[in-house]
């Protein structure tokens, strides 16, 4: 018989033991559809300790954590080009967590952050660094230990940010074009009202996995725990999630005044109601795919937000092949341009010399720049090869 002294079980502290185990379980079994489910479910992954097991699984560590931890041998590689900015970055890092009680304590943590990025930057030269990595790089060195830092950032660089560390900012801008297609399907009116606002607002947060503009600790780990479980295109989906919360404050401001949306737009919203938000985005990725966004066919099919849809836990090496393809692709639009403005340089000369003796010429200087790369010659196949596609820039051209 129960005296009334016994203490009768907390069901709180049974469910969160419940859940501990759970995660835990799928840890062991590297179930990654039960790390997804637990990671959208209240609260994440609970602890900073269980997320140490975690989120090395979510980014495709392999289980015997057997890849190089690089703890000095960075030091003999040639410098990154940008690492003059990194260290200018770091300087200004920790500013919202954690609370540090002494200046060498914050010190120690900033040179071992600079040590992190700087490390990850010269294995992989090709990246390019940008502002807000720092922040991302800040989140991880917090959590994980010493052991599994450089290759959870090398993976997070390669298989999952990778279309922001190249050297060009339109892969991150082609990303940030999904965004009013979302909120055009899911909220008609909401998106007329924005329509003149470009979705620029949204690149801080995007960028930077919400690292810049999350203040708190607790809070950006337990964003982490589903951005790391769910595939990249999340992010976009939960900005989405994050403009739908914000619907009575918009619609009050006049829609020609954009300035004034964007100032908005560019700062969370305070309190941020973090479960209601992942909940919001989850239900619109469910309802509006990503295949069904009219943008979506103009994201290179290299992108993180393509290569990340297949399920598959992708290896370093092959995050480092698809970041060259990108290049090699980036490389063949900047030169498709440059066709595009060398016809317009030239226009009054195409009246006189005529069309089809330019579209032959044009079709020659295509087929030279798009020789030697997959990425030129699936392009012009295409577009009915190098003589087609010529024609269409000068039908493009013709109706300027």
């Amino acid at each position: 018989m129960e005296t009334l002294n016994e203490k009768l079980p907390d069901p709180k502290e049974e469910a969160l033991d419940e859940k501990k185990a759970a995660i835990l379980e799928a840890c062991k079994l590297r179930d990654l559809a039960a790390l997804t489910a637990l990671a959208e479910s209240s609260g994440g992954f609970l602890t900073d300790a269980i997320r140490q097991e975690a989120w090395p699984i979510l980014l495709g560590l392999p289980p015997d954590k057997s890849e190089d931890n690089p703890e000095d041998s960075w030091k003999s590689l040639p410098p990154h080009k940008d690492e003059d900015q990194v260290q200018l970055d770091v300087n200004r890092a920790f500013v919202y967590y954690p609370n540090h009680n002494n200046e060498s304590l914050l010190d120690r943590q900033k040179a071992q952050l600079s040590t992190l990025i700087v490390s990850t930057l010269r294995h992989h030269p090709n990246l390019s660094y940008f502002q807000g990595y720092h922040d991302i790089s800040q989140v991880l060195l917090l959590v994980l230990p010493s052991s599994t830092r450089y290759p959870a950032l090398s993976h997070l660089s390669l298989l999952r940010i990778r279309d922001f560390m190249l050297p060009s900012l339109s892969p991150a801008i082609s990303q940030l074009r999904l965004l009013p297609d979302i909120l055009r399907l899911s909220d008609p009116a909401l998106w007329q009202h924005l329509s003149s606002t470009e979705p620029f607002f949204a690149l801080s947060g995007t960028l930077t996995m919400y690292a810049h503009d999350i203040t708190t600790l607790g809070e950006i780990t337990r964003l982490f725990d589903v951005l790391l479980s769910k595939e990249p295109v999340f992010t976009i989906y939960l900005f989405a999630a994050i403009v739908r919360s914000r619907r009575e404050e918009l619609l009050d401001i006049p829609f020609d005044e954009p300035e004034m949306l964007h100032s908005v737009l560019s700062k969370l919203p305070k309190p941020l109601d973090l479960e209601g938000l992942i909940r919001d985005a989850g239900g619109l990725m469910k309802e509006f795919p990503p295949e069904k966004l009219p943008q979506w066919k103009r994201i290179s099919r290299w992108s993180v937000l393509k290569t990340g849809r297949t399920g598959v836990k992708w290896k370093l090496e092959e995050g480092e092949e698809f970041f060259e393809k990108q290049i090699k692709e980036l490389e063949w639009k900047e030169k498709r341009e440059k066709a595009l403005k060398l016809l317009w340089a030239y226009r009054r000369p195409v009246k006189t010399v005529g069309f089809a003796v330019v579209v032959g010429v044009l079709a020659i200087l295509l087929r030279r720049y798009s020789s030697g790369g997959t990425h030129g010659h699936q392009f012009l196949s295409e577009r009915g090869g190098p003589l087609g596609y010529a024609t269409e820039l000068l039908g493009r051209w013709w109706l300027r």
